[in-house]
Order: C-alpha cells, then sequence, then structure tokens
C-alpha cells in the first residue's frame, strides 16, 4: 500500500488563514484501476484564488467542504500505471492538490517535455497563470500599438506576463508592485517601460507622471487603493480586464466611508468604459492552442522572461499561502514537494 500526506481544510477562514484552518494527515490510498496511475508530486502551485474555495461564500465554482484535502495544479512524477497512455516516469501536468502522492484517471493528467522548458513552467508562464495573461490582455483588454496597459501585482506570474505580452504587441507597460526590488526587477528583469511602487508616499503623483496620455488598458489584480488611484487616470473606452482582486481577499467587513458605486457607475458610463470580470478557463477553447505556440516562442526567444519563487516542503504550504496573499512572494509560487528528476 502507498500512503500520502495530505493538508486538508480543517475550518473555513475568518480574515487571514490561520494554522486552524488547516490540518495534516497521512493516509493510504487505494489500489489502482484499469486506466489509474499513481503520482508522486513534485511541485505544488499556490495561487490566490485557492482562498476563495476556503470560503462558503457563493463563487464561479464549488467551495472546498471541510476535510477536503487543498486544491491546487501539481507537477508529478508517474511512478505506477496502469495505462497504456502514460508510462513510469513520465512528468504530468495533474491537479492533485496539497498532498504527497495521489492516484489519478490517466485521462485527467497531460504528458510534459522537460526537453522543450523546465517542468515546473507548466504551472507558471506556460501554464494557468499565463494563460489567465494572455488570454485576458487580448481577448478582454485588446492592447493597441502606442496605447498605455498598467497592471497591477506586476513581478507576479499574471502580472510580469501581462506587461510583456503588451510590450510583444507595441504597447507601453508601467507595472506596480510592492517595494523598491520589485520595483527595480520591473524595469531591469522583465522590461516594463516604468516601474512603480504602491507603497511610496508619492505613488498617486509617480502613476500621474508615468501615464500623461492616460490609462488604456487596467489589467486589475488586486483591487484597494491601488485601483482608486488608477480609475481616475483611465482614458475614454479604456478597458479593464478584472482578473482577481487579492487586496480583499482576507477582508472582514465592508470598506467605511460613504458608498462608492453610484460615482464608479457615473464613470464607466461618462468614460465608455468596458470592465469585464472572467475566469481563464472560459478562454481555454478558443485561445488555449494559440497560447501553447505563442507564449513558448515568446519564451524561447526571451520575450517574455519569468521568475519562480519555491519553497522547499510540503508543510511550508500553509505559511507560504498567507505570504503570498500579503504580496510576500517574487515571482510563481510553488513549493517543491519531492525531488525534480530532471534537475
Amino acid at each position: 500500500m502507498t500512503t500520502t500526506t495530505q493538508i486538508r481544510l480543517a475550518a473555513r477562514p475568518v480574515g487571514e488563514p490561520d494554522d486552524t484552518c488547516f490540518e495534516t494527515v497521512t493516509v493510504e490510498l487505494p489500489a489502482l484501476e484499469d486506466g489509474q496511475v499513481l503520482l508522486r508530486t513534485v511541485y505544488l502551485s499556490l495561487d490566490p484564488y485557492m482562498r476563495g474555495r476556503m470560503s462558503a461564500a457563493r463563487s464561479y465554482a464549488a467551495p472546498l467542504e471541510i476535510g477536503d484535502v487543498m486544491l491546487g495544479g501539481t507537477v508529478s512524477e508517474v511512478v505506477e500505471s496502469r495505462s497504456s497512455d502514460v508510462a513510469v516516469g513520465d512528468l504530468v501536468l495533474s491537479f492533485s492538490g496539497w498532498q504527497s502522492h495521489a492516484v489519478a484517471d490517466a485521462g485527467a493528467v497531460r504528458r510534459l517535455d522537460p526537453s522543450a522548458a523546465p517542468v515546473s513552467t507548466a504551472l507558471g508562464v506556460l501554464g494557468m497563470p499565463g494563460f489567465t495573461a494572455y488570454a485576458g490582455l487580448l481577448e478582454i483588454g485588446r492592447p493597441q500599438a502606442g496605447e498605455t496597459v498598467v497592471v497591477a501585482a506586476a513581478t507576479g506570474p499574471v502580472g510580469s506576463a501581462v506587461g510583456q505580452i503588451a510590450k510583444v504587441k507595441g504597447a507601453r507597460a508601467v507595472g506596480i508592485a510592492g517595494g523598491p526590488e520589485k520595483r527595480r526587477a520591473l524595469t531591469e528583469e522583465f522590461g516594463f517601460d516604468v516601474g512603480l511602487d504602491h507603497r511610496s508616499p508619492d505613488f498617486v503623483e509617480e502613476l500621474a507622471a508615468a501615464t500623461p496620455d492616460g490609462i488604456d488598458v487596467y489589467f486589475e489584480n488586486v483591487g484597494g487603493p491601488v485601483a482608486d488611484a488608477v480609475f481616475r487616470r483611465l482614458n475614454t473606452y479604456a478597458r479593464v480586464p478584472v482578473c482577481g482582486l487579492v487586496a480583499n481577499y482576507n477582508a472582514t467587513s465592508a470598506p467605511e466611508g460613504p458608498d462608492r458605486l453610484p460615482g464608479f457607475m457615473g464613470q464607466i458610463l461618462s468614460r465608455s468604459l468596458t470592465i469585464r470580470g472572467f475566469i481563464q478557463d472560459e478562454f481555454t477553447r478558443s485561445h488555449g492552442r494559440d497560447f501553447l505556440r505563442d507564449m513558448s516562442q515568446w519564451v524561447g526567444d526571451g520575450s517574455v522572461r519569468y521568475r519562480e519563487d519555491v519553497v522547499d516542503g510540503l508543510e511550508k504550504a500553509p505559511e507560504a499561502f498567507r505570504g503570498m496573499l500579503r504580496g510576500a512572494n517574487f515571482g510563481k509560487l510553488l513549493v517543491q514537494v519531492g525531488p525534480d528528476p530532471t534537475r
């Protein structure tokens, strides 16, 4: 019998998830049936959407139930197979969640080619975050040459790709991140035209100086005070793909102050703004193949660069997850659960 170490949802969080929200257990896995594979997790992806799935509030997907394994994308090694399509030793993209081993249907995993790109990129720039940036920006943002694209959380896996794709399309890219190190990386590492630090006391003035002709596309990852400042700079006909609102994910009450919704709706009307929320998988059928072709080319020729923030050990996942929601990570956050046979 094979055992797996799992991190499960033990309680629904109120505010930031603390240690009482997680439970670590070791259980036996069932024997393989025909068409199934046994997986050993190599990398686990940590992503902001997981916070919403810990809550029972209505959302675009069903919430986790208490006792469920925390969900998440994984890169895994096949250690046993009862499928002719997947062999022992293959590296695959799966959705095994926060655990060391898992049993999966062979048809639910995708084989990876380690010679084409590091397998970890299947969880980042060549995976869901990269696709989120690609589809959201090109389908909703539709940047044109010479326009100004602004993106928050711009050193993260989605934001950094958004800015670089905008540059590929001939637009100006203005990135917003937290802290001087991330601000430098925006221009020196990721090739943005301007990098801004939202923690700067002069952020509002610096944003105005960086966008003298206004903002044509704002890729929304954060919400909160950053969004307040950006919305004042939006041009007529600006487009706003709404990907995430991480500044609000741990909120326990509504913001104080007057109701701003009427003013916000007035801006949408008077400036003919297009604001659309999206979930990346709604574009899989229409953009999936183009994404793999284009992003593989851009990563290969250096047009799109990426950074990974790798934490060692499954037991570190809860603390790394909390840090991500506070903006502590720098790049795509991964947990290395077990040895990577390609390195």
